[in-house]
């Protein structure tokens, strides 16, 4: 597949998601905080069509550096109400696509697996964070200024596991190697989403994986060595 053809159906998706979450909340009476993680998931989960479609990362950020703008416009002006929270303190919507920009650009030419497995946690862990949190979040606790519950930052941890595991499972990596680097990508991404600031965890979380990658690579380096 051509990269312009990619660029083309990735619009299409992401206005899909858009849709399908507008319509749920319009239908259903969907409250706008549930309607952000249909949207949070469903975006999140086209970095396996990145790495389906795309031969060349410059041409994969196209679509995400359009939607940074795009969001932006939607977060002042309010276009896609589906994805737009009533608090003008949360900039996760701008933000997300800023994390997939960069996680492109550090791993698809290095690692589709890695690429995919990255943007996981933030993904189904974060979003299920705040779903948990709020609908089950009795156990407070402040970190760093942040305020979690831990019923919120189990199911990070778990979500974030699990869904870092299958992502590499898929792509063929053993079974023990996926389940520790779940494991730790799952725990240092839930400790950097405890500690983030609302809608900056979108940043945070990726990169908090891009870290311990590199650490795990300056360790083996010292190994070798």
């Amino acid at each position: 597949m051509t990269d312009p053809l990619a660029i083309f159906i990735s619009f299409i998706y992401v206005f899909l998601i858009l849709s399908v979450a507008e319509a749920l909340r319009r239908a259903l009476r969907l409250g706008v905080e549930f309607t952000r993680k249909v949207v949070h998931i469903g975006v999140g989960m086209w970095a396996f069509g990145t790495a389906a479609l795309f031969t060349s990362a410059w041409a994969a950020i196209v679509p995400p550096a359009a939607f940074v703008l795009i969001n932006y416009v939607s977060y002042r002006r309010n276009l896609f109400q589906a994805m737009e929270s009533d608090d003008k303190s949360n900039v996760g919507t701008i933000v997300f696509p800023v994390a997939f920009i960069a996680m492109t650009l550090i791993f698809f030419e290095r690692s589709r697996a890695l690429f995919v497995a990255s943007l996981m946690p933030l993904t189904w862990g974060d979003s299920f964070a705040a779903i948990v949190g709020r609908r089950w979040g009795r156990h407070r606790y402040t970190l760093a200024g942040a305020t979690r519950s831990w019923e919120g930052t189990l199911a990070m941890l778990a979500l974030s596991f699990v869904s870092v595991a299958v992502t590499l499972l898929v792509f063929g990596w053993p079974a023990d190697s996926a389940l520790l680097h779940a494991a730790l990508m799952a725990g240092v991404a839930a400790f950097a989403e405890a500690i983030s600031p609302a809608g900056l965890d979108n940043l945070t979380i990726p990169g908090a994986g891009v870290l311990l990658w590199a650490l795990i690579g300056l360790l083996l380096r010292q190994a070798v060595n």
